[in-house]
């Protein structure tokens, strides 16, 4: 099969390697479609520090075509969406009701035993988040494959896997936003404009995009933001408080740069709660006041994979999708064959993409 390999800063390339069958309690998926999420960049820059070589991909839908020994809920021929974090059901974290902070979603590279998949002749090749899912098949564990309705497009259903639940589940899920609240989302791209449609699904009354590109700024009204505010030339933090009477309720940022993260803590009103979905460089910090920590008694909260529970939330996200309350179809700007991934990477550099989509025949 052909695959999205990275095999070292800035070193991607489409190969072409061998998939292993399935193993005990391993799904073996034939892929529809891969979102081509920032994090897979953080990968290619160097900003997630991984083992490499390593198949790109984490965001993806597609058929079932072979289930290993013990896997008893999906077929051949079950569509699924797959999700990056496939919760163990036995550490704290599962225990406590957080099943996207599984233990397992902080390994890289192996599948649940240690070992690996995909080879180019006798080397290994890890796989991004146990999916690896840039690529035309994707054996991954039957814990990240959520099974929903045949009739679902794939196309959109694949950014259910990451951006989508990651924006709206930081809103709904994280913040739990209250109707009728002020929203600030810093940063307009897939997952930015997921946070603004979940906050109009909570019911915010004023939603507040902030970037760099006035075109960015247009696309955020369609999906649910009532102003825009381009940080190019206006000052984001003094022009949200003016239009919120003093601080948002809530902000957050969907970039990864620090420089954001303080704006949206400092944009929010006293008492109010910065969320940080973006997911920064190792080597950065983000400063805060020492006495205002105090004085403003905000909330500054960390936000992975928006809290999610894929077995409830997916199939809930794409139920408002069916109901034309959750905008999938606009989320997808332009849609490449895998050979054109280099391309989608340097398009998703100059932000000319809500969402950029791989697709397979």
């Amino acid at each position: 099969m052909r695959a999205v390999v990275c095999r070292g800063i800035e070193e991607i390339a489409v190969e072409e390697v061998t998939l292993d069958p399935p193993k005990a309690g391993e799904v073996k998926v034939r892929m529809v479609a891969t979102g081509v999420c920032h994090s897979d960049l953080s990968i290619i820059n160097g900003g997630f520090p991984v083992a490499m070589p390593i198949v790109l991909g984490h965001e993806g839908a597609g058929v079932v075509e072979e289930v290993g020994e013990g896997v008893t809920h999906l077929q051949a021929g079950d569509h699924v969406v797959m999700s990056f974090v496939p919760a163990c059901g036995e550490c704290s974290h599962c225990h406590n009701h957080r099943p996207s902070l599984c233990d397992t979603g902080l390994r890289m590279g192996k599948m649940l035993d240690g070992t690996t998949r995909v080879h180019a002749g006798d080397e290994d090749i890890d796989v991004m988040q146990y999916l690896g899912c840039m690529a035309e098949y994707a054996v991954i564990p039957q814990a990240s494959a959520i099974k929903i309705d045949k009739s679902i497009p794939l196309d959109k259903a694949a950014l259910v896997g990451c951006g989508v639940m990651t924006g709206v589940g930081a809103a709904i899920n994280t913040a739990k936003i209250v109707p009728g609240s002020s929203v600030a989302v810093f940063g307009c791209g897939g997952v930015g404009l997921s946070v603004i449609q979940g906050a109009r699904l909570a019911g915010a009354e004023k939603i507040i995009a902030v970037d760099l590109s006035e075109s960015k700024l247009e696309m955020a009204k369609k999906f649910g933001a009532t102003h825009g505010v381009c940080s190019a030339s206006d000052d984001p933090v003094a022009t949200i408080q003016a239009l919120t009477g003093g601080g948002a309720d809530y902000a957050f940022e969907a970039v990864g740069i620090s420089k954001l993260m303080e704006q949206a803590n400092a944009c929010v009103r006293r008492g109010g709660m910065a969320v940080i979905v973006g997911v920064g460089s190792l080597t950065e910090n983000v400063s805060l006041n020492a006495l205002m920590l105090s004085m403003g008694a905000k909330t500054l909260k960390g936000c992975f994979y928006g809290d999610a529970n894929p077995p409830v939330d997916f199939p809930r996200l794409i139920n408002l999708y069916t109901a034309g309350k959750l905008n999938l179809d606009d989320m997808v700007t332009k849609r490449y064959t895998i050979d054109e991934a280099p391309q989608a990477f340097e398009d998703m550099k100059s932000g000319v993409n809500a969402r950029g989509v791989i697709t397979f025949q």
